[in-house]
């Protein structure tokens, strides 16, 4: 979303994702499982996102939660959400959803008046409360990544401009950047396929 940041933000220096332990991937499991096999490469890019990201542990689940509210799909939430929720911080996780809803207000808002050709609109008060963008509780590169997800399956172009932007002046390297939207890509794409395949197996 287009504002101003506010200090400077750090790169996480939090241990990385470790590999999961059997236990704790029983509900990815079950979502792999769900996946059909004309969507195979899903489950190797789920587990490539997941396992081999270079994002730290809270970088990758805030950024599956946030992508997992994004994309509308109730058996990714299902599955995702209690892992996520063991793999992250209680405040961590309050702040993955809070960016999912912060985001649903603001690429709907910011991404019209973009869109609009008379652009006189990006000059107007937003009129629009977001006070948790200032302070999300968490780093602000982790809230940033997050934010950037979300954008990015919303396809607000000029958020997905902010945010990152606001990663680079952080320090934040593309490949970094990549893997946000890289999740964001994955969960999307899991979550369509087995909203497709519920409508037709009604």
């Amino acid at each position: 979303m287009p504002r101003r940041t506010g200090g400077t933000a750090t790169l996480d220096p939090r241990p990385r994702l470790p590999p999961a332990r059997s236990e704790d991937a029983m509900p990815l499991d079950t979502l792999r499982s769900a996946i059909p096999d004309y969507a195979g490469d899903l489950r190797r890019n789920l587990d490539a996102v997941l396992g081999d990201s270079g994002l730290s542990e809270q970088q990758v689940w805030g950024t599956v939660l946030a992508s997992a509210i994004a994309s509308r799909s109730a058996p990714v939430l299902r599955e995702l959400a209690p892992e996520a929720r063991a793999r992250l911080s209680p405040e961590a996780y309050t702040a993955a959803k809070s960016a999912a809803a912060a985001m649903a207000l603001s690429n709907v808002f910011f991404r019209t008046r973009h869109l609009l050709s008379d652009h006189a609109y990006g000059e107007l008060r937003t009129g629009l409360r977001m006070k948790v963008l200032g302070d999300p509780g968490v780093d602000r590169v982790d809230y940033e990544l997050w934010a950037l997800a979300v954008s990015a399956i919303n396809a607000c172009g000029a958020c997905l401009d902010s945010h990152e932007q606001a990663l680079r002046r952080a320090g934040v390297g593309r490949e970094t950047v990549q893997e946000a939207f890289r999740i964001a890509s994955v969960v999307q794409a899991v979550g369509v396929t087995l909203e497709t395949e519920a409508v037709l197996s009604e």
